[in-house]
């Protein structure tokens, strides 16, 4: 008996890498939360969906925190519609010793397989007035997304205001498999050459030439000699004898 191997219907994405660093001017302390987001094609395979980092503090001689939280997730799809986006966000103690957000940041998992470093921008929601501003401040109750999705999404964000609080280093470690069979090229060494699988040859077709008809010649105008015109000769006035009568 021959066991019939069933066809591939979806292309892999497989990430792993750490989360290795943040950088904050105006913070020493903080731990991140992660997920993803991801259209609804792709599914998540195994790894972890949602993580938590440890507490971090930055060092006495160095500016940046170091986090070195690791990260590893598969999925699956058979469109790179809604490609899958890696949501960080950062909380941390204020002077109060409250658990306040620190900032939010989103990027999409590389798209060609390899080693990739990327530093994503945190911000923080503003509140929408000074009175909330100096009540938040010392309540502990910060403006914040009720959703950390929406950091994903371009629709509801026009009228946000947010401030920048600083950085965060991410190195992705991606392997994709059985991407070409669906005619998506992305490995930079191969892209800029011809497909595994050949276009069908389409020949330019040549518009066709009407067949020339040959135009009539112009009309010829026969050259008539003008008419004499004869003039009439002058009426001669009768001439009436008169006889005498004698």
């Amino acid at each position: 008996m021959t066991a019939e191997r069933t066809e591939k219907s979806s292309f892999i994405v497989l990430v792993t890498g750490e989360i290795e660093k943040a950088v904050f001017p105006e913070i020493n302390s903080l731990y991140c939360k992660y997920n993803y987001v991801y259209g609804p094609d792709w599914k998540f395979i195994s790894g972890v969906e949602e993580g938590l980092s440890p507490s971090c503090e930055k060092g006495q001689q160095t500016q940046h925190i170091s986090i070195n939280t690791p990260i590893e997730a598969t999925f699956s799809s058979t469109n790179p519609f809604k490609w899958p986006q890696l949501i960080i966000s950062c909380y941390g103690h204020d002077m109060f010793g409250n658990d306040v957000i620190r900032g939010y940041g989103a990027t999409f998992i590389p798209t060609a397989p390899g080693r990739t470093q990327r530093s994503i921008a945190i911000f923080v929601p503003q509140a929408s007035t000074t009175t909330q501003r100096i009540m938040s401040f010392f309540t502990g109750r910060r403006a914040e997304f009720v959703d950390s999705r929406i950091v994903s999404m371009s629709q509801g964000r026009e009228i946000t205001r947010v401030s920048t609080q600083g950085l965060i280093t991410v190195t992705f470690n991606v392997v994709l498999k059985d991407v070409k069979k669906y005619g998506y090229d992305v490995n930079p060494a191969t892209i800029s050459r011809i497909s595994e699988f050949p276009l069908p040859h389409f020949e330019e077709k040549k518009p066709q030439k009407l067949p020339e008809i040959p135009l009539p010649p112009p009309p010829t105008v026969e050259q008539t000699e003008p008419e004499e015109q004869v003039e009439d000769p002058p009426e001669q006035e009768e001439v009436h004898e008169v006889e005498e009568i004698t």
